[in-house]
C-alpha cells in the first residue's frame, strides 16, 4: 500500500513539473521587446498584494539605463507591454485582477521597498474586453 502511495506522489510531482515547464510566461530575466527598442527583462509578476481596485497583477521589468527623461517613451512601452504581454497572462488568475500595473526600474528593487536612488516608472491599467485601459495612478 505504501509503495503505491509513493508511486502516485512521484507521478503527481512529475506531472506538476511538466505543467510548470509548459507555461507561456517567460522566466524572470528573459528579454522582452518594446516599441522604443529598449531592452527590458522581466523581474517578476506579483499577484499577492492587492491594489486600490482590489486584485492586482504587477508586471515588474528591469530597464537598465532608464533616466527621468525617458518618461514619455516608457509610457508608450508600458501600454504596449500591457496590451501584448500582460493582458494575455491574467486569464485564469484567481482572483481575477481588477488592475494591471506595469513598472520599469533602472535597477532591480525588491517589491515594496523604497529606493529613491533608482529611477522607476509605474502605469496602471484596467483590463477591459481583452485590452488595457490606462488609468490615472
Amino acid at each position: 500500500m505504501r509503495h503505491k502511495a509513493v508511486l502516485r506522489l512521484s507521478a503527481l510531482l512529475g506531472a506538476l513539473a511538466l505543467a510548470a515547464a509548459c507555461q507561456e510566461d517567460p522566466p524572470p530575466g528573459e528579454v522582452v521587446t518594446v516599441p522604443s527598442g529598449r531592452a527590458l527583462s522581466l523581474i517578476d509578476i506579483v499577484t499577492n498584494a492587492p491594489g486600490p481596485a482590489g486584485a492586482t497583477a504587477r508586471f515588474r521589468f528591469l530597464a537598465p539605463g532608464l533616466s527621468p527623461d525617458d518618461a514619455e517613451a516608457a509610457a508608450a512601452d508600458m501600454q504596449a507591454l500591457c496590451d501584448s504581454f500582460a493582458i494575455k497572462r491574467i486569464d485564469g488568475m484567481v482572483p481575477a485582477p481588477q488592475q494591471i500595473v506595469i513598472s520599469f526600474a533602472s535597477e532591480a528593487v525588491p517589491f515594496g521597498e523604497a529606493a529613491p536612488e533608482v529611477v522607476q516608472f509605474f502605469e496602471s491599467y484596467r483590463p477591459e474586453n481583452g485590452a488595457c485601459a490606462w488609468e490615472v495612478f
